[in-house]
C-alpha cells in the first residue's frame, strides 16, 4: 500500500472498504499475463461484494491463463474527497494499481440509480465518458448486469454492452480483444468484429432517429451490425462455471456468507417482474452438482451459512431432498442454511424448522398488493388465504415476526386496493391472537411498502408511473391506514422512484443529462443520505428533457421503444398478450401448468426445468 493511500484510510470512516488483502483475493504476476481485467461494481463494497454474478466472473476470469482480473468498487464521499485532494485515481483492490493501467473495465449495472456512479469511477481514472472519446482499443470499457435491458440512457458511455449471461461471452471477449491487439486492429475493426457476435451490443453502430413528439422513430444499425441484439444464455447449468472459493471480506458486508445458485429464471411470471422475464428460459442444477458446490464453498471459505438462492427458492423441484442431505452435514458443524425468495402459496413448515436448526429467521412474504382483484392484475397468483395459512402453521410453531412486502402505484390500483394492505395487516394479527403457540414475545409485524416502476421488457413497460402528487397522496392514504398496534411500516421515498423510472423507460437523449447530474454533485444516488433530485431537475432544465415524458406517460400501442433492438428472450408479442390480459384483470397459469410459449426456449431449444 503506498503513502497516499494509507493517508487516505487515516481519515475515513471505514477504511476496510479500501485496503483489499482480503482472504481468497487472487494476487498474479504482471508479468505472468496479458490482459488485465478491472471488475468495476459502481455501488459501495459491502454492496458488491455481497454479489453472486461478481463472485461468479471473477472467478472465471482469473481461472484463465493469462488474464488477471481485479476488483473496484464506488468510494464512499469521504474516501472520495480524500483521493481527490491528494490526486489519488480509482485503482482495483488487489494490486493497487490504477484503473486506467488496464486493458478493459467491466461494469455491472445492477440499478439505474448507479449510472452516476459510473462517470464518477471513470472520472476518477482519467477515463473518458464517451465511447466516441476512447479512439484506441485500450481501455475498452464494457457493461452488463440486469440494466443492460434497456442500457441506452448509458449506452453512449461504453464501447460493449454484453447482453445476457457472461460465462460463455466474456471469455469470447478475452479472446477477442487479444486477437485484435496482436494483429494490430483498429478499434473500430474489433468493434465490428464484436458486433458479429451473440450477445455483444456496440452502441456505436446504432444511431437512433425520432419523430417530432420525442418518441423513437427508428433505430437503425450499421457496418453489419445485426438488426436485432439476442441474449446470451448459458444452456446447461450444471456445466457452468461455478468458483469454488469465494474473496472474505474483512468488514461487514450485507450477504456475509457463501451463496449456490438453484437455477436461473422463474416460472411465476409476475408482469412487473423484469428479472422473472429476463432470466428466462428456467434452468435448474442438480441436486449433486448443489451439495458439492455448497459443501466446497464451506471447506474453502470458513463461512457458518449457506443460501440457497434464486428468484423463487421454494419453487426448486428437489428442494426438500437437497436440504435435508445439506442439514444432516452442517447441522454438527453449526453451519445454517437460509432459504431467501420463498412464497406463502407452498410454504413448508417442515422443511423452514429443519433448514433453521441452527440459526432461526423471521418470515418475509411479498403478497404485493391489497386485494385479490389487483393481484389477478400483476399475475402474482397467491391468494390471500395461502398468506393466512402460512402464517398460522408458522405462528403455531412459535414464530412471532412476519415481513410483508407491497407496491402501491399499480396499474389500475384504487384505493381499495390501497386500504387492502392494512387489512391483510389486521388479518395478520388476528391470525397470530388464535394460533400462536407462544404469546409471552407478542407479535411483530413489518410492512414495506415500494412505489411501482415500470420496466422495460416486461408487460408493464406500457403503463406509466403515477405522477408525484398522487404518489404523495396514496402514501399518506397508507400511513393513515397502517397505524396499527404491533404493525410498523416503511414507504419508499417517491423521488427516487421517480428517477428510477425515468432511467428505466429513457433513451439516449439521457446520456448527457445524466453527465449533468454528475457534474453537480451526484455520485451514489441510491443512498439517501447522497441522494438529490434537484441536482437531476436541474440537470433535465439544462438539456431540455422533460422527465415526465419517460417516466409518467404511457406508451403507445405500436411505439418503438428505446430497447426495441436487444431482445432478452420473451417477445414483445408475449409481453403485449400479457399487457391486455392485465386489463382484463385475468391471470396466466405460471410455466408449470404448460408452456406459454413466451420465446425464450428459442434462446437454447432445451425444454425449461419447471
Amino acid at each position: 500500500m503506498n503513502h497516499q493511500l494509507a493517508a487516505c484510510l487515516e481519515h475515513v470512516k471505514k477504511p476496510s472498504r479500501y485496503a483489499g488483502g482480503e482472504y481468497g483475493a487472487v494476487v498474479k504476476d504482471r508479468q505472468s499475463v496479458d490482459v488485465r481485467f478491472a471488475l468495476c461494481f459502481p455501488e459501495l463494497y459491502e454492496i458488491g461484494m455481497s454479489h453472486l454474478g461478481s463472485k461468479i466472473l471473477y472467478g472465471l476470469l482469473n481461472a484463465m491463463d493469462g488474464v488477471w482480473c481485479e476488483r473496484a468498487y464506488a468510494p464512499y464521499t469521504d474516501m472520495e474527497r480524500e483521493m481527490r485532494a491528494r490526486g489519488l485515481p480509482a485503482y482495483a483492490l488487489e494490486s493497487g494499481d490504477p484503473l486506467s493501467d488496464f486493458d478493459i473495465l467491466g461494469f455491472t449495472l445492477q440499478y439505474e440509480l448507479n449510472y452516476t456512479a459510473v462517470l464518477n469511477m471513470l472520472d476518477m481514472a482519467g477515463i473518458p465518458f464517451y465511447a466516441s472519446q476512447r479512439t484506441s482499443l485500450t481501455p475498452l470499457v464494457v457493461a452488463g448486469g440486469p440494466c443492460v435491458y434497456n442500457c441506452e440512457p448509458v449506452a453512449d458511455f461504453f464501447d460493449i454492452v454484453l447482453i445476457g449471461e457472461g460465462e460463455e461471452s466474456l471469455p469470447e471477449l478475452i479472446q477477442l480483444y487479444r486477437e485484435a491487439r496482436a494483429s494490430g486492429a483498429s478499434k473500430q475493426e474489433f468493434l465490428q468484429r464484436a458486433a458479429q457476435i451473440q450477445g455483444f451490443y456496440v452502441p456505436s453502430m446504432y444511431d437512433v432517429s425520432y419523430n417530432a413528439d420525442g418518441t423513437v422513430a427508428a433505430v437503425t444499425p450499421k457496418n453489419g451490425a445485426p438488426e436485432m441484439v439476442r441474449k446470451r444464455v448459458v444452456k446447461d447449468f450444471d456445466k457452468a462455471y461455478f468458483p469454488d472459493r469465494f474473496i472474505v471480506p474483512s468488514t461487514d458486508i450485507v450477504f456475509d456468507r457463501a451463496m449456490v445458485e438453484l437455477f436461473r429464471g422463474c416460472r411465476r411470471g409476475c408482469r412487473f417482474c423484469q428479472a422473472g422475464y429476463t432470466y428466462r428460459p428456467i434452468r435448474a442444477k442438480s441436486p449433486e452438482t448443489l451439495k458439492k458446490q455448497a459443501r466446497r464453498l464451506v471447506e474453502t471459505t470458513g463461512y457458518d451459512e449457506v443460501s440457497l438462492t434464486s428468484l423463487s427458492s421454494s419453487d426448486y423441484p428437489h428442494l426438500e431432498a437437497l436440504c435435508e442431505s445439506l442439514t444432516a452435514d452442517f447441522e454438527p458443524r453449526h453451519i445454517n442454511l437460509a432459504l431467501p425468495s420463498l412464497r406463502a402459496d407452498n410454504f413448508n413448515l417442515d422443511l423452514m424448522e429443519n433448514v433453521q436448526k441452527v440459526r432461526k429467521s423471521g418470515l418475509t412474504f411479498a403478497p404485493e398488493a391489497g386485494t385479490q382483484r389487483l393481484r389477478d392484475v400483476i399475475n402474482k397468483n397467491l391468494r390471500e388465504e395461502d398468506l393466512q395459512n402460512a402464517c398460522r402453521v408458522a405462528f403455531g410453531a412459535g414464530y412471532n415476526s412476519v415481513k410483508l412486502y407491497f407496491m402501491m402505484g399499480l396499474p389500475t390500483e384504487t384505493d381499495e386496493d390501497l386500504l387492502g394492505i392494512a387489512s391483510i395487516a389486521r388479518n395478520v394479527l388476528g391470525n397470530f391472537r388464535e394460533n400462536a403457540s407462544n404469546r409471552t414475545r407478542g407479535v411483530r409485524v413489518s410492512v414495506g411498502v415500494a412505489t411501482f416502476v415500470p420496466k422495460a421488457q416486461t408487460p408493464f413497460q406500457w403503463f406509466g408511473q403515477i405522477d408525484r402528487q398522487e404518489i404523495v397522496r396514496r402514501q399518506q392514504l397508507l400511513m393513515d391506514s397502517l397505524k396499527i398496534k404491533n404493525v410498523t411500516y416503511s414507504l419508499h421515498g417517491w423521488q427516487a422512484s421517480f428517477l428510477e423510472a425515468v432511467l428505466a423507460r429513457g433513451g439516449r437523449r439521457l446520456a448527457p443529462v445524466i453527465e449533468g447530474a454528475w457534474r453537480r454533485g451526484s455520485r451514489l444516488d441510491g443512498w439517501d443520505e447522497c441522494f438529490d433530485l434537484n441536482r437531476w431537475l436541474e440537470a433535465f432544465e439544462e438539456c431540455g428533457v422533460d422527465p415526465a415524458f419517460y417516466a409518467n406517460r404511457a406508451l403507445g400501442e405500436h411505439e418503438i421503444t428505446p430497447w426495441d433492438h436487444i431482445f432478452s428472450g420473451v417477445t414483445k408479442q408475449y409481453l403485449r398478450g400479457e399487457y391486455e390480459r392485465s386489463l382484463r384483470g385475468e391471470p396466466t397459469p405460471d410455466c408449470k401448468a404448460g408452456c406459454r410459449n413466451c420465446g425464450a426456449l428459442s434462446l437454447t431449444g432445451v425444454k425449461c426445468d419447471v
